[in-house]
């Protein structure tokens, strides 16, 4: 019985790393809430600026880096029968057309 123990406690102290690990939103959550101590902010105006922080969208770069490629090509693909005024049924066949290419 005790060699089982030590199995089990490995495996449950694994599972239980993974949980601790942050997610995005928890590392956003903790950047505002530093920005908001720096800047002394407090009450409402603490509020305000830490709901504005949280919804706040990455910049650009920052954006770019969190799509996946499918994402990437759905976007070019987008563009493209955009510039070439596509509308109804053509821009319907131009995106599947274009989405299925590798």
């Amino acid at each position: 019985m005790k060699i089982m123990r030590a199995p089990l406690l490995m495996i449950g102290l694994l599972l239980c790393a993974q949980s601790f690990a942050a997610t995005d939103q928890q590392n956003k959550m903790t950047t505002c809430n530093a920005e908001a101590t720096a800047k002394t902010l407090k009450g409402d105006e603490r509020k305000a600026f830490m709901s504005n922080c949280l919804k706040a969208q990455p910049a650009a770069n920052d954006a770019k880096a969190l799509m996946t490629p499918q994402q990437e090509k759905m976007k070019t693909c987008n563009a493209t029968a955009a510039t070439q005024a596509l509308t109804g049924e053509a821009r319907k066949t131009f995106m599947s057309d274009c989405l299925k290419k590798k």
